[in-house]
């Protein structure tokens, strides 16, 4: 089954890129690509391996959707993708697909950042819908236009 490969460019050094990425996702991930939207509290990702990543809404909601398999800092993340084609947790960790993530230094304060969702066919029965919807333009694209679109406006606290 094919998987999922995307990039984007944003102009800004590569330590920062991976820090806004990973750091601040709760500051740049779709709302309305999480469990809670609006009432969201927290979204995270503990960028050691075994980190989890999770997401925490109203009322100390605490749902862990992947954990973290390899981290280099500021060059690349890669975890397991473990929401299920239905859009809910999956516990299981055979069921899951693989999300890495490279930052690539592409000239002098600019980074690529390539994304790869794989392993789809773990997932089960709508494994090949579920894959060719992270592919569109409503999938890994919008998500990473809208980090991008963060990224590029971010400006370090003084």
């Amino acid at each position: 089954m094919k998987g999922v490969q995307k990039s984007i460019e944003v102009f800004k050094r590569s330590p920062l890129v991976f820090d806004l990425f990973v750091n601040r996702l709760h500051n740049w991930w779709p709302r309305a690509y999480t469990w809670s939207g609006d009432a969201l509290v927290e979204i995270r990702i503990d960028a050691r391996v075994d980190g989890w990543c999770t997401e925490t809404g109203p009322l100390g909601f605490r749902c862990d959707w992947g954990r973290v398999l390899q981290v280099v800092t500021g060059e690349k993340l890669v975890f397991l993708w473990q929401i299920s084609p239905l859009r809910t947790p999956e516990p299981d960790p055979d069921k899951a697909s693989l999300v890495q993530v490279q930052f690539e230094v592409i000239e002098q304060g600019a980074t690529r950042v390539t994304l790869w969702h794989t392993g789809f066919e773990n997932h089960g029965e709508g494994a090949a819908d579920y894959a060719r919807n992270m592919d569109s333009d409503k999938g890994w694209k919008y998500i990473l236009e809208t980090f991008a679109q963060f990224a590029g406006n971010y400006t370090a606290p003084v």
